[in-house]
């Protein structure tokens, strides 16, 4: 980017969600520079059943049940656990199967984790990995209240992942990716912490063509899972760079919808932008 650092934009981004691990879920009303992911100046004076992707009238139950979780799920994981983030559900993309080993990206309070650990089974094991200390902090937090003895939460950078390499069976991502400034970096880490034949599943916000720069160069809707977004083609291209195979882009039906419940009103409708897609792919054997 010409006019932002990558290290601005990490610094935005781990603020953003410093302020929303702490308020435990924060919600945009009409302030202008919040935003979906993870505004860039908020309140922590909100409601416990506000969202940070939401409108103070929808709660994160809501939502998550738009994102395509089911009752089931959001009733499964610890209080506290969702959050209300994310832009679809990586773990039913996923086909999980007893005893894989999943790597969550940007894992947040825990969520997608805790439903990955249901499906792994007791011989299975999940890794969530966050850049904020906070996330990770709320999130081993949230794995006590459960007694979950086969997930954990590391501190890291998913551009520099702290998994060993090939020990992964499945690779998820909920909205994450978008908001680094190095996405060809996290691509690579992925497929290097893969086994042969493992895969990714990710929800992802991605451009329907190259952003303007007035959206591109602004801090806020960078932190808001719009002005990062790659496009679909620019994201193939950058998992064919690092051997992915039978790569699959599909956005979502209910993208335009969801992308309106969390829109900053700054995007100047971010649906015109973006749109929220799945994104499945192959390392290999």
């Amino acid at each position: 980017m010409e006019t932002i650092e990558k290290d601005e934009i990490r610094q935005a981004v781990r603020e953003s969600y410093e302020k929303v691990a702490k308020a435990g879920g924060v919600s945009f009303g009409t302030d202008p520079a919040t935003s979906c992911c993870g505004p860039s100046d908020i309140s922590v004076e909100t409601t416990p059943a506000s969202s940070c992707c939401v409108g103070p009238d929808v709660t994160p139950e809501q939502i998550s049940s738009l994102m395509g979780y089911s009752k089931n799920d959001i009733n499964y994981v610890p209080e506290g656990a969702n959050m209300g983030l994310g832009c679809g559900n990586p773990v039913a993309l996923a086909s999980l199967k007893s005893g894989e080993t999943v790597v969550d990206l940007g894992s947040g309070g825990g969520f997608d984790c805790f439903l990955a650990a249901r499906e792994v089974g007791e011989t299975g094991r999940v890794i969530g990995v966050d850049m904020t200390s906070e996330m990770v902090t709320k999130a081993r937090k949230n794995a006590e209240k459960t007694g979950a003895t086969n997930v954990e939460f590391r501190l890291g950078e998913i551009e520099h992942l702290p998994v060993a390499d090939n020990s992964a069976d499945i690779i998820m991502s909920n909205c994450v990716i978008n908001l680094s400034p190095d996405k060809q970096s996290v691509y690579r880490e992925a497929y290097r912490i893969l086994k042969p034949g493992g895969r990714l599943s990710i929800s992802d916000v991605l451009a329907t063509a190259t952003l303007p720069d007035k959206v591109r160069k602004d801090l806020a809707l960078v932190a808001a899972c719009v002005g990062g977004a790659a496009t679909i083609d620019e994201t193939e291209t950058l998992l064919r760079n690092v051997g992915f195979q039978d790569i699959k882009i599909k956005p979502k039906d209910i993208s335009r919808e969801l992308i309106s419940k969390w829109s900053p009103s700054k995007s100047e409708n971010a649906w015109d932008y973006v749109v929220s897609a799945y994104i499945e792919a192959v390392k290999g054997k």
